[in-house]
């Protein structure tokens, strides 16, 4: 589903002065159909470098990306917002949910800035919800939720129009260990059911190994 070939991602500009910094430099990867892959290391490792540029929200400086065979690294902007829509649900640590909205209201913003059947909306933010086990908290606005039950309904988002990849960032990085154990399961359920294939950073062992495969990275690399 994912092949990572040769990627360098490079900020800043290379010289004498040694200004430049290498997030990613000559990572190699593949990641199978829906398989659950945790991505970990330390702070400044590239490992969220890494999960922008899969997602194409960031471009690499060298190398290649292809995502279900596309190559990504070969499309224009339009062609990565249409990748995006259509492919890979995205899930963030800070949840990126809209205050002024229900929870049932945030699950169904994909569907309709995609101009998806209202029907088809409903029978799936509703069915989303019973998964997560938010159904009793879907008119319910967001003060109202914990933070655990704020990650479960940007999850529900996240796969509302059914992405056959899904990339969370540091996903239980504010919850507990409690709220980060019930996330990690979902996730788990989601693949297993869905065939999703997942794609987690994490800085947590702990919830690193829940994954199937552990993937390290230290300075720009896959280590381990």
């Amino acid at each position: 589903m994912i092949r990572v070939e040769d990627a360098t991602k490079l900020y800043g500009r290379a010289g004498a002065d040694g200004a430049a910094v290498h997030a990613l430099n000559g990572v190699n990867l593949e990641i199978k159909a829906g398989e659950f892959v945790s991505i970990m290391g330390p702070s400044g490792c590239g490992k969220s470098t890494l999960l922008h540029v899969l997602g194409g929200l960031d471009r690499l400086s060298s190398g290649g990306i292809f995502l279900d065979d596309v190559a990504i690294h070969t499309l224009d902007e339009n062609g990565l917002t249409d990748l995006r829509r259509r492919k890979i649900g995205f899930i963030f640590q800070f949840f990126n949910l809209l205050p002024t909205l229900t929870v049932e209201e945030n699950v169904r913003l994909p569907g309709l800035l995609q101009m998806v059947s209202g029907v088809d909306i409903d029978e799936r933010s509703a069915k989303l919800l019973e998964s997560v086990g938010l159904a009793h908290r879907a008119r319910h606005r967001l003060h109202q939720l914990s933070g655990g039950e704020m990650q479960r309904a940007a999850l529900a988002r996240a796969l509302l129009l059914r992405p056959p990849v899904l990339l969370a960032d540091e996903p239980t990085g504010n919850l507990d260990s409690e709220a980060s154990a019930g996330v990690v399961k979902l996730f788990r359920q989601i693949g297993e059911t869905h065939g999703t294939t997942i794609v987690m950073v994490t800085h947590s062992r702990e919830v690193a190994a829940s994954a199937h495969r552990m993937i390290t990275m230290r300075d720009g690399r896959v280590v381990a």
